[in-house]
């Protein structure tokens, strides 16, 4: 809603073409097929783990699509992929420290922090996009990128 409304002009509809129906379906049926007990807060705690682990992907094909990204945005992503790496320490910690291993969150932690990785090589590799580098690139599966977004 605020982005329709309070940051209206920051928004860059023509280049926001990705169709976030293919991430909140395929989130929503593996919520209902795979979680630890089917009850409707266990099921929306998974959906939320599920979706938090592609909800990156809109913006990482939008800097993707566009070749670059303001300075602020690709330091933000940055953040967001190491702390997603940090986390998956935290984890080995508690499975050796504790015992313990929420499968759930490993494999949705791994898949997230796998697709960051792209971005993590050209955000080093591209420098910064204030001195002359420009992330994007063409880092997403062309048949992946075409069936994601619009025409």
């Amino acid at each position: 809603w605020l982005i329709y409304s309070k940051f209206k002009a920051t928004y860059d509809g023509n280049h926001d073409t990705f169709r976030v129906e293919f991430l909140v379906a395929p989130a929503a049926l593996l919520a209902f097929l795979v979680n630890h007990d089917f009850t409707p807060l266990e099921i929306l705690w998974t959906f939320s783990i599920y979706l938090e682990a592609v909800a990156i992907l809109p913006q990482l094909f939008l800097v993707s699509k566009t070749g670059e990204a303001e300075a602020i945005t690709s330091h933000y992503l940055f953040a967001l992929g190491l702390y997603r790496a940090l986390y998956l320490g935290n984890w080995l910690w508690r499975y050796h420290a504790e015992g313990f291993c929420d499968l759930i969150a490993v494999v949705a932690g791994l898949v997230q922090t796998v697709l960051y990785c792209d971005f993590f090589y050209l955000y080093i590799t591209k420098g910064d996009p204030r001195r002359g580098g420009s992330l994007g690139g063409s880092w997403v599966p062309k048949r992946l990128h075409r069936m994601v977004v619009c025409p």
